[in-house]
């Protein structure tokens, strides 16, 4: 059986709760009170890297993705978000049974927000950077991270656009914790 035929789509939710945030930045810019702002509202946040020392350093809780997968990051950071933990957790069909059945099975959490920017490979090659650095500088898991949260718009909220922090904060502040299906199809 594909999965197309086991799947009968419930309705879209319009508020989808933020519980678990994935935040992964090169642009550190606005990330701190991002990252205070979720944290007061109860988001548990996962973090990798830079933007988890940024967390840390200014007082956030963080929990390491490597502590989420049980997994290190591995090849001097190349692989640490590509992992069926954190993609699960994002393109989980919340309203699917089988999916839910698959995340109990795998004891995967749901994450409802995905904060990513890319790596800056056209500043970097700009600059003169070496061939290594610049190939270094080519981003992969990002990437990835937003596209499966576009796909699962229905319930994930992705934000790639540091301009953006506000608006999600707002309607976290003003839906109980939420974002609503309007602005998560904006952003995706």
């Amino acid at each position: 059986m594909s999965a197309s035929t086991h799947y009968v789509p419930s309705p879209t939710p319009d508020l989808a709760k933020i519980e678990r945030a994935l935040i992964s930045v090169s642009d550190k810019t606005g990330l701190v009170e991002l990252g205070k702002a979720l944290a007061a509202h109860g988001v548990a946040i996962l973090s990798t890297g830079g933007s988890a020392k940024t967390l840390r350093d200014a007082g956030v809780e963080v929990i390491e993705v490597s502590d989420h997968t049980g997994f290190p990051e591995i090849m001097d950071g190349r692989v640490k978000t590509l992992q069926p933990a954190i993609h699960g957790g994002i393109l989980a069909r919340r309203t699917d049974k089988g999916h839910a059945a698959a995340m109990s099975e795998h004891k995967i959490a749901a994450i409802d927000l995905v904060v990513v920017n890319l790596y800056p490979f056209e500043a970097t090659v700009a600059r003169g950077a070496d061939f290594p650095t610049s190939v270094e500088n080519i981003d992969i898991g990002g990437p990835a991270l937003i596209r499966a949260s576009a796909k699962n718009h229905d319930f994930v909220t992705i934000v790639v656009d540091t301009g953006d922090y506000q608006a999600v904060l707002d309607e976290i502040g003003a839906h109980k914790g939420a974002t609503t299906l309007k602005l998560r199809r904006t952003l995706a």
